[in-house]
């Protein structure tokens, strides 16, 4: 991101469904960089957020409320994957989400984590070793380290055999 984009960065909140208290809130404020008229692009992981990514393209209107960008809807999808980890506070992870994401970087994801929920998320880019993080996401599952959710995947996330 230039510094140009990331003085333009604007957050854009999206409602969310809430079902048996999940997730914990009831909307999440992400950012984005304007690029047309009511269209911006995501600029951070989501947490909450189903079916979105990083750099999709979302348009948007303003909230006569309050005067915020609120989501309508995704236009496009920009071949992003977004998996979020919820590390077992008994497993190998529970000291916090930063041993997660060390494991994860070298596979070339860009992962955040978040302390309040104990969650980490994951953006794994088309150029990743998507078969490398998929079978450390199982393999961790499998140890009971962390429960995990795919929420925003493409074919080739779908077509790739984990390792």
């Amino acid at each position: 991101m230039s510094e140009g984009e990331a003085n333009d960065r604007v957050q854009v909140v999206f409602q969310l469904e809430q079902n048996d208290g999940w997730p914990p809130v009831a909307s999440e404020r992400l950012w984005a960089v304007p690029v047309g008229v009511d269209l911006v692009r995501i600029d951070n992981v989501p947490w909450f957020v189903r079916d979105l990514s990083l750099n999709d393209i979302v348009r948007t209107h303003t909230r006569v409320d309050g005067g915020d960008l609120e989501a309508v809807g995704k236009v496009s999808w920009a071949g992003n994957c977004t998996v979020r980890i919820i590390p077992y506070e008994s497993g190998r992870f529970s000291g916090g989400p930063q041993g997660v994401i060390d494991i994860f970087l070298p596979l070339g994801v860009r992962a955040e984590g978040i302390e309040q929920f104990g969650m980490i998320a994951l953006s794994v880019p088309p150029s990743a070793d998507i078969p490398g993080v998929k079978g450390l996401l199982i393999r961790g599952s499998e140890a009971d380290w962390w429960d995990y959710e795919e929420s925003c995947i493409g074919d080739v996330w779908a077509d790739s055999k984990p390792r």
